[in-house]
């Protein structure tokens, strides 16, 4: 029997689980960790502050098949990676966190940066654990990633106490346990059925993980064939091609007025991967009446509001899998699912938006023509990403992350994230110089790992979100919403990245192929006429 240390056994188990990269802050609290990671396949990407190091964790998990996996230190690393756990909780993104701890010994005398990791993190965590058992390591970690990805999938934090860390434990991974992914029965698919041909106005609402470029096909396909119209949950975008004729926009923050109508004016909501929140339906306020099916693997259906007539145990691929064999005789009432299509295109149409600067819906029309069509698009919160959001198309799956609980700071560290998960896929960035002044300095980073991505920073030097908020409540009293922002393209090049200034529309689409063929990660600094908004056209 060979022997390891539970910090070494935790590195083979992730070895073992298939993780390809860690997302670091180092710290003394875990550093038999970090020893076992040296010479181990497993990537250890050192970003610069632990937010940054737990939104790389959470891009990881919302873009591939396994959790990303972030690691930082007691007390004050813990607060930092906080941002992430809550963002992974409210978005239901698998996402493990290890925290290094104090020795054992040490517990209950306030020593230097204790915390109670359980208070912390037990209301918003999935599971949170603490090694106090060296030789279970191994299980521990196993079982961390299967309730991370199990049902409704989320965070999991694991505390390491440092001198557990280093005791001796036999060298023995454990076997990855088997993710169930339920099929929905004979007798759902019969029930859901019936219930689509009594429907007049029947319309589908996608979102969640688990979506694949195979399931996103195959619901729009059958939507399409059905009449039957589809939207997407707010920031689940990715989750069908926006080329399939049944497609319609989005809900939630920057909907379209006519795809709020549509929530309310359907008689039938299939919910499938998400659930009725509040941002979906405007407050809990829009789409409570009609009958309501949802498919979901989460047993409990947190966070769904009103009624549930039917609720499908099931995954979303395994559940888009079955339909596709499904043949329903809907009827849906004349003109409900071409007028849908139709107010969703001339929705995602930009016209001039006009003001100082480029104008941001030529930017986004530009960049819908230059983008790869498997691009990645980040971006974290704030007025900047309701131009992505609106303009921009996802035709493949697995090419968005971004934050659906609002937190800001996000698109950077995600844009990184990206760039390593799919190294031959385009990553492109849209930030605002709020949310990009939270977490900017992992461009550091991304120069470190060989990340490639392109950044447009939106620069109208306020929190335009929160003036916007300020005009409606408490109009000509703006209080604490102005910024004072550096010269971004400048801090890009300090970095040894891309760096350029665009002041005019006329030079953007120039500019953002310079920044394309630059090959390094590249900042296009777009300053803004601080009095806009949002775009200006609506439906």
């Amino acid at each position: 029997m060979s022997t390891t240390t539970a910090g070494h056994l935790i590195v083979g188990q992730l070895e073992r689980a298939g993780i390809k990269r860690v997302y670091t802050v180092p710290g003394e609290s875990f550093l038999d960790v970090l020893d076992g990671l040296h010479g181990s396949p497993i990537q250890n990407v050192v970003a610069r502050q632990e937010g940054g190091a737990g939104f790389m964790a959470l891009a990881e998990g919302r873009l591939t098949e396994l959790p990303g996996v972030a690691m930082v230190t007691r007390g004050p690393g813990a607060a930092n990676a906080f941002i992430a756990i809550h963002t992974a909780h409210q978005d239901a993104t698998p996402l493990i966190l290890f925290v290094g701890l104090i020795p054992v010994a040490d517990r209950g005398r306030e020593s230097f940066q204790e915390f109670d990791i359980n208070a912390w993190f037990g209301s918003t965590a999935k599971k949170v654990v603490t090694l106090d058992d060296a030789a279970s390591a191994a299980r521990v970690v196993d079982d961390a990633i299967f309730t991370a990805l199990s049902g409704r999938p989320g965070p999991v934090v694991i505390g390491l106490p440092e001198d557990v860390l280093v005791h001796v434990v036999e060298d023995a991974t454990v076997e990855p346990r088997t993710v169930a992914r339920p099929e929905p029965t004979v007798a759902d698919l019969a029930a859901l059925k019936q219930t689509l041909e009594q429907a007049r106005k029947p319309l589908i609402v996608v979102g969640g993980e688990g979506w694949t470029q195979e399931s996103g096909g195959q619901l729009a396909a059958w939507a399409s064939r059905h009449n039957i119209p589809v939207v997407a949950d707010f920031r689940a975008y990715d989750a069908v091609p926006h080329r399939s004729d049944a497609y319609a926009g989005f809900l939630g923050y920057g909907r379209s007025d006519a795809n709020a109508q549509r929530l309310d004016d359907a008689d039938l909501l299939v919910f499938v991967g998400c659930v009725r929140g509040d941002v979906l339906s405007d407050g809990y306020q829009r789409g409570l009446s009609a009958e309501t099916i949802v498919v979901n693997a989460d047993a409990n259906l947190l966070g769904h509001f009103g009624r549930v007539d039917q609720h499908i145990v099931a995954d979303v691929s395994a559940f888009a899998g079955a339909l596709a064999a499904v043949d329903a005789a809907v009827e849906p009432q004349e003109g409900w699912f071409a007028t849908a299509r139709a107010e969703q295109l001339k929705f995602s149409t930009p016209t001039p938006d006009g003001g100082i600067g480029v104008d941001l819906g030529f930017a986004m029309e530009l960049l819908k023509k230059e983008m790869a069509d498997d691009a990645v698009l980040t971006f974290g919160a704030g007025n900047h990403a309701l131009w992505p959001a609106r303009y921009l198309e996802h035709n493949t799956a697995n090419s968005l992350a971004a934050p659906r609980n609002g937190a800001m700071g996000m698109g950077i560290p995600a844009a990184v994230a990206a760039s390593l998960a799919y190294p031959g896929r385009q990553v492109i960035s849209v930030a605002g110089d709020g949310c990009f002044m939270m977490n900017g300095q992992e461009i550091a980073t991304a120069m470190g790992y060989g990340a490639q991505f392109i950044v447009l920073v939106v620069d109208n030097g306020i929190f335009a979100t929160i003036r916007e908020h300020q005009e409606a409540h408490y109009p000509d009293r703006p209080s604490g919403t102005h910024m004072t922002n550096p010269d971004f393209a400048a801090l890009a090049r300090s970095y040894g990245g891309y760096g350029e200034r665009v002041d005019r529309t006329e030079d953007f689409a120039a500019a953002f192929r310079r920044a394309v063929d630059s090959g390094l990660p590249a900042l296009l600094h777009l300053p803004q006429d601080p009095t806009t908004r949002s775009p200006k056209t609506s439906n």
